[in-house]
């Protein structure tokens, strides 16, 4: 079997086939050639997921919609098959993952709480509250708000995605990202008011969790990499990000209504 490279005469000739004939075989090498992409965002994903979720398990879930999204692509279009299929293979890891629900819905039901309390104190002090007025306001010290963050940073992947959840697929705030390079005027018009309503909610965020949005969901560093840059502990990158993470769904529930 020859070595499929991306854009290769034998990767067209396949989509050709499939497409055209709908050859099952060459459907089957189609998987088989863009397996690897399942792996590698089947272990971003799974980066901050607990230890008990495997990754063989994300690789299975995104398997599934790395085959929807084989056979909905549209090669004619001219749209980069990766860019397309990223989305939906993520999107059907965290559909399986929701049904997991790990998290206590005591917990869930906290953070809430303080996504509420965020929007609101957002709106009566015009800036971004503390971590003691938000704590204040649900009735938890700064201490239990902290051991909430590092609670529900399990959940921040998932919880992302769900704001991006769509009937056409579910796209990441890093997905959000346009590449201008591409011709894609269908994918920017799906996401164009995502992208307003992320952009009119980052700016509550501090200048360090802005930074850590910007480099954890855009530049693909790991929580360990900020840490460097920053000169803190991952544990406390952690916190920050959990805490922009509930800013950010707090802000855009609103907006969106």
């Amino acid at each position: 079997m020859p070595v499929l490279t991306p854009g290769s005469e034998t990767v067209d000739l396949l989509w050709q086939q499939f497409k055209a004939d709908n050859d099952q075989q060459a459907r089957d090498r189609l998987i088989l050639h863009y397996a690897p992409l399942v792996k590698f965002i089947a272990g971003r994903v799974g980066a901050n997921l607990p230890s008990t979720v495997e990754n063989a398990d994300l690789v299975s879930y995104g398997l599934f919609g790395l085959i929807d999204a084989i056979e909905k692509f549209e090669p004619e279009r001219g749209l980069k098959f990766e860019t397309y299929a990223l989305s939906r293979i993520r999107g059907s890891i965290i559909d399986e993952l929701r049904g997991l629900d790990w998290v206590p819905r005591s917990v869930r039901s906290r953070s809430r709480e303080v996504e509420r309390a965020y929007v609101e104190l957002e709106n009566e002090l015009r800036r971004a509250p503390t971590d003691e007025e938000v704590a204040a306001r649900v009735g938890l010290t700064v201490d239990d708000l902290h051991d909430l963050f590092a609670t529900v940073s399990y959940t921040n992947v998932a919880a992302l995605d769900e704001l991006m959840h769509g009937s056409e697929g579910t796209a990441t705030l890093g997905d959000s990202v346009v590449d201008r390079r591409l011709a894609a005027p269908e994918e920017a018009y799906e996401g164009q008011s995502l992208r307003e309503a992320i952009g009119g909610a980052v700016h509550l965020l501090t200048e360090r969790e802005q930074i850590i949005v910007a480099l954890y969901y855009y530049e693909g560093f790991t929580l360990a990499e900020i840490g460097q840059v920053l000169g803190v502990t991952e544990s406390r990158v952690s916190q920050l990000h959990s805490r922009a993470m509930l800013q950010l769904r707090g802000a855009m529930t609103e907006m969106i209504g």
